[in-house]
């Protein structure tokens, strides 16, 4: 096994979390699950799978991972941050395997590529794919930063290098599910535009420095409920999203406009109870 923990955040997750486990089973020496108090059979689940479970009451994905990375006393060299419904490909597991005790002393984190999945189908267009994320880091180098929304892992010293294989994020959660996970997104979202912060410079990762700037910078320079309809043209036509067939067709809709126009409502109810 690669000397590695996973840190798993749950929260009712019991169509995801065996998944999720046996997965990281294939490579993780130790998996860490911080349960925000489940009320299906997750921690039934995990139980029989015999990996560790510490229950702690959700404030924010941020906060909880924090509190995970300075309070679990890990041991291990590496720390891997995953979602329940995500998965980690053959490939990138043997790749895992295969690089992560020759990585040089001034390295500290590792950028993955991420594919994201919508009923069933592999979304490659709209700039969805491929997705890069800073999810694997030395322990003790690296801590999420603090933001409501849209939060990464930030390196505090040493290099960043990037892998070649895929991760999979692929929920079993219904369409209704979707929307409503996306609901609440989307007051997260609205306290992120309110507290919003432009300071880029704890981002490595230069995808999602330029996916920041432009948002704060160019997309919410743009008037409400606007943006929404510009962002899903830009996304299903210039970025060729229509490829994506019937599944695309919903979660682009869905992604790129139903859940801005969410967002700017929330943003133009809040305008005018002030």
């Amino acid at each position: 096994m690669a000397n590695i923990t996973a840190i798993v955040l749950t929260k009712n997750e019991e169509k995801n979390i065996v998944k999720c486990i046996n997965n990281l089973k294939r490579f993780c020496k130790d998996i860490l699950i911080i349960d925000s108090y489940s009320t299906d059979k997750t921690l039934e689940l995990c139980e029989k799978l015999k990996v560790k479970v510490v229950q702690r009451k959700f404030i924010d994905h941020s906060e909880q991972f924090n509190w995970a990375l300075e309070n679990s006393n890990i041991n291990t060299e590496w720390i891997i941050r995953v979602d329940a419904d995500e998965e980690f490909t053959d490939e990138l597991i043997n790749e895992i395997k295969e690089k992560i005790d020759n990585i040089p002393n001034n390295v500290s984190g590792i950028v993955l590529k991420a594919r994201v999945y919508f009923m069933g189908k592999w979304i490659k267009h709209g700039g969805i794919y491929p997705l890069h994320l800073l999810r694997l880091f030395r322990t003790g180098s690296a801590y999420s930063e603090k933001r409501e929304m849209d939060e990464h892992i930030v390196v505090k010293y040493g290099e960043i290098i990037k892998f070649n294989n895929d991760f999979i994020n692929n929920s079993n959660n219904t369409l209704t599910q979707w929307i409503d996970k996306h609901n609440w997104y989307s007051n997260k979202e609205l306290k992120a535009y309110l507290n919003r912060n432009n300071d880029l410079s704890t981002l490595a990762d230069k995808q999602n420095m330029k996916r920041r700037w432009l948002k704060n910078k160019v997309f919410y320079k743009i008037p409400l409920f606007t943006r929404a309809k510009l962002y899903y043209l830009y996304r299903y036509y210039i970025k060729l999203g229509f490829l994506d067939g019937q599944e695309g067709k919903i979660f682009h809709f869905l992604q790129a406009y139903w859940y801005r126009f969410l967002v700017d409502s929330k943003i133009y109810e809040k305008k005018v109870k002030n």
